[in-house]
């Protein structure tokens, strides 16, 4: 029988060793692709822009690397068109093989790219949209918000509205899937008369006709939502047709957000509304997430912006935890689920379905000490609050 001196079996397993390694390292990505797919023209645009910006702001501040590994952002406008989002997502997830797909604001968007996006076996990191659907029945293992689901935000006014002694409330939202997740959101926790329940048109910027209906209801507070331009347009109009000095209006943090209060200004003033995330929070990530947005863009950061970033942040612990193997599908999702970052909005995990376990806060729009018109925080008015549809989610395998 032949044997292997010592010399040869080191050498033997050295070579093995540089081969295993050799072989484990094939298996990580050279990049991460991301699709950034995006309301970036029309009247949404705004939107599109703060959550592109502050996806950016993340990647700036993980030195342009997802896990270590460089990142290509493909920027593409839906034009808040659910057609044309469709056929775009369908080019990122197979044309350009994208590792992850974030960026829609919009629910009916969202919708319309859910297929193709999760037939592909791509991951989509939500910066916004949150569909009751996706919470629910149609809830799917490739689908992760790192926002909030629709229903949330209007459930912390519903509470607010309903704990501020309010009997009778006007409702009007877009008719679209998150005016219908909105307005049922608010009404899970308001139980008081809903005086006039009324959904317009996505595109529609006169409410002449509804703040009419208001006057004549009798209702002693307005609940809107109205994301952009729509909530531009009717803070103007309700308070210049007077119906502020009988009506507290109250909003979800898009209609009370710092895009809206540069565009609308004083008349802002006085309005609440509810929120997962402010600029006053006090963590160390959102500290730096704030001041580092204000230098680079020249703006209070909003909502959408604060979504955008941590979607980042999320994308980046997850490629780091698989070390950069993007292919092993099951464990990126578990990396995605394990959310090992630090959220802008402090404490945040996900629920089985894919959607966060939150804090959501009350803000007021004041004056702050440089005598900007701004929003600040009060307190809380849900602590790790799930959303309403996870029970419907039985949740499918890879």
């Amino acid at each position: 029988m032949k044997t292997i001196g010592f010399k040869s079996l080191s050498l033997t397993l050295t070579a093995a060793t540089v081969l295993l390694g050799l072989a484990g390292s094939a298996f990580a990505a050279d990049k991460v692709k991301v699709g950034l797919l995006s309301t970036l023209s029309g009247p949404g645009a705004g939107l599109g822009i703060d959550i592109r910006d502050g996806f950016n702001l993340a990647l700036k501040h993980s030195n342009g690397k997802f896990g270590g590994l460089p990142v290509e952002v493909i920027v593409a406008d839906d034009q808040g068109k659910p057609d044309a989002a469709k056929q775009t997502a369908d080019r990122l997830v197979k044309r350009d093989q994208v590792d992850f797909m974030t960026g829609v604001v919009f629910s009916n968007v969202m919708l319309a790219v859910g297929k193709p996006i999760f037939d592909a076996k791509t991951f989509y990191i939500s910066a916004n949209a949150g569909p009751s659907q996706y919470a629910g029945a149609q809830c799917n293992p490739y689908f992760f918000s790192a926002s909030y689901q629709n229903d949330n935000q209007h459930e912390a006014v519903g509470k607010t509205v309903q704990d501020k002694g309010f009997k009778k409330v006007a409702l009007l939202a877009p008719d679209y899937p998150a005016g219908k997740d909105a307005l049922a959101g608010f009404k899970r926790y308001f139980k008081g008369q809903i005086a006039l329940e009324t959904y317009t048109p996505l595109s529609q910027l006169d409410y002449g006709a509804e703040l009419s209906k208001m006057r004549a209801s009798g209702a002693d507070a307005v609940y809107i939502f109205l994301p952009g331009g729509l909530g531009v347009n009717f803070i103007k109009q309700f308070v210049g047709a007077g119906l502020s000095k009988d009506m507290t209006l109250f909003g979800p943090g898009f209609s009370g957000d710092e895009d809206v209060i540069r565009a609308v200004g004083e008349p802002m003033l006085g309005m609440f509304n509810t929120s997962q995330w402010a600029h006053d929070l006090q963590n160390p990530a959102n500290k730096r997430f704030v001041a580092d947005f204000q230098k680079d863009y020249g703006r209070l950061p909003t909502l959408y912006a604060s979504q955008g970033y941590d979607a980042a942040r999320l994308m980046d612990a997850a490629v780091r935890d698989v070390k950069g193997n993007l292919s092993d599908k099951a464990a990126l999702r578990k990396a995605i689920a394990a959310a090992r970052f630090d959220s802008v909005r402090g404490a945040f995990k996900f629920n089985t379905n894919g959607y966060p376990i939150q804090d959501y806060y009350l803000r007021v729009i004041t004056k702050d000490a440089q005598g900007r018109i701004t929003n600040r925080t009060l307190g809380t008015v849900f602590k790790n609050h799930a959303d309403a549809y996870v029970g419907e989610c039985k949740m499918p395998a890879l």
